[in-house]
């Protein structure tokens, strides 16, 4: 029996019961398996992929859609994956086609890698910023920062809710609630008992991730990292917008290097929503 050409394999829904899969498919193109960012990914957002006849699939995505379940104001395309075994050969772009066919008008956005940004270029995305990974051991400077943080609790988890749809631009609940279980550290700033920042840290292999971070001033975004970075042993990532130029020189001299960078971008809108003097740092760059 012949083999079906790549063309004609069915794209399918992945579920949590693929996240086996995904990572393996990770780790087939050199990337680290982070199963545990799947796991998020898959639970809060909807996954698509290609199954391999010989095992394994064949190409994935993630697509995470914020606000009103019926009528999303914003989606994010993450994890776009082609096996090696099948580069360069149009799977990538099918599997894009067909995300920007089901999410119909909603608005798209994604963080764009050298090597995938002429395909998305191609597909009608813009370039709008770019963001800097940035990764290394935190080396506190001593100095008191005069912003008070705390770990969040149940009740803060309205008012961060709150805050991080002003921020962000439209609702994104469903991914918030879930960084309780999905971080190792979930912290707020606080002035006069208003919140007026939060920030997680979350274990990706060696590493914790600072992500989301959201506050009011790069002073508030600093004392942040700060309190995360003393209570863990871990070096920190994180992948801030590079207006935040402040912010990303103190990380440098703190001891983190810059590890490169991806392209922001955006499909049916000019702009992210939202206020990006506030946003510091993606969740991921994968769910935005």
């Amino acid at each position: 029996m012949s083999t079906p050409s790549l063309a004609a394999l069915p794209i399918r829904r992945l579920t949590l019961r693929d996240l086996a899969a995904c990572a393996d498919l990770s780790e087939d193109r050199g990337w680290p398996r982070e199963e545990h960012k799947w796991g998020l990914l898959l639970a809060g957002g909807t996954g698509y992929g290609i199954d391999d006849p010989a095992g394994g699939l064949v190409t994935a995505c993630v697509v995470t859609e914020y606000g009103p379940h019926e009528r999303p104001e914003l989606a994010a395309i993450g994890m776009v994956l082609v096996a090696e075994r099948h580069a360069r050969q149009g799977v990538g772009r099918r599997l894009m086609r067909h995300v920007i066919e089901r999410t119909g008008p909603t608005p798209l956005t994604l963080h764009a890698t050298v090597y995938g940004r002429p395909l998305y270029e191609e597909l009608g995305f813009k370039v709008i910023g770019q963001a800097e990974m940035v990764r290394g051991v935190f080396t506190p400077d001593g100095a008191e920062s005069g912003v008070f943080t705390r770990p969040a609790t149940a009740e803060d988890l309205a008012p961060v809710l709150r805050l991080d749809e002003e921020v962000f631009g439209t609702d994104r609940t469903h991914m918030i609630a879930r960084l309780p279980a999905f971080a190792d550290q979930l912290r707020v700033a606080e002035e006069n008992g208003r919140i007026t920042g939060y920030a997680a840290a979350w274990p990706n292999m060696a590493t914790q991730v600072v992500g989301p971070l959201v506050a009011r001033d790069t002073a508030t975004a600093k004392a942040l990292v700060s309190s995360l970075a003393a209570r863990t042993d871990r070096p920190l990532r994180t992948d801030i917008d590079i207006r935040h130029e402040d912010l990303l020189g103190w990380l440098k001299e703190r001891g983190l290097a810059s590890v490169g960078f991806n392209a922001v971008m955006t499909y049916g809108i000019p702009e992210l929503p939202g206020d990006w003097t506030r946003r510091f740092a993606p969740l991921t760059v994968a769910a935005g």
